[in-house]
């Protein structure tokens, strides 16, 4: 019991001591680090995917290509794609491998056709499809998927427009 007192009384006086660390004003370091999840010379089309771990964490995914294999086989594999075929990948959802590795989809399994094009105002893609229900992280998924299969730029601004009106122009939030 003494030592418990003992311990009450001196803690206050130690989290005031501190540690001999003398307090610094906050330094700037600059932007945050970017890392290019492509490793140099692989092929491969970038997806996006929602981590299954929260409900808005956008990941990368590289899907393999074989330029053996022009319709995809079991592995997730597919030879490298225009933007519109990226984004038709994208509808149809993770693979079997990434949904066991904890990835999903917020866009619903759909057959799309895209068209995406470059223009002055940044990346434009038209869907057949409605567009203006999707949850932000489908707003996302598909953002960041088109700008970077179009531009190699995820920071270039989309504009999606579906059969039932437009989202953006907006940025890739990863």
């Amino acid at each position: 019991m003494r030592a418990r007192r003992a311990l009450g009384a001196l803690l206050p006086v130690l989290l005031l001591a501190g540690c001999g660390i003398r307090a610094t004003d906050v330094v700037a370091a600059g932007e945050p680090a970017r890392v290019e999840v492509a490793p140099a010379g692989q092929l491969g089309t970038l997806l996006y995917f929602v981590s299954s771990s929260t409900s808005t964490r956008l990941l990368p995914v590289i899907r393999q290509t074989d330029p053996q294999d022009e319709k995809g086989d079991e592995l997730g594999r597919y030879p490298l794609v225009d933007a519109p075929a990226a984004l038709a990948l994208l509808f149809r959802g993770p693979t079997g491998q990434e949904r066991a590795a904890g990835l999903r989809s917020e866009l619903p399994a759909l057959r799309v056709e895209a068209g995406v094009e470059l223009s002055a105002r940044g990346v434009l893609v038209t869907l057949d499809a409605p567009v203006t229900g999707f949850s932000e992280a489908a707003r996302q998924q598909l953002i960041c998927t088109a700008a970077r299969a179009r531009t190699a730029d995820r920071t270039e601004a989309v504009t999606v427009t579906g059969t039932d009106g437009t989202i953006g122009p907006a940025h890739c939030s990863v």
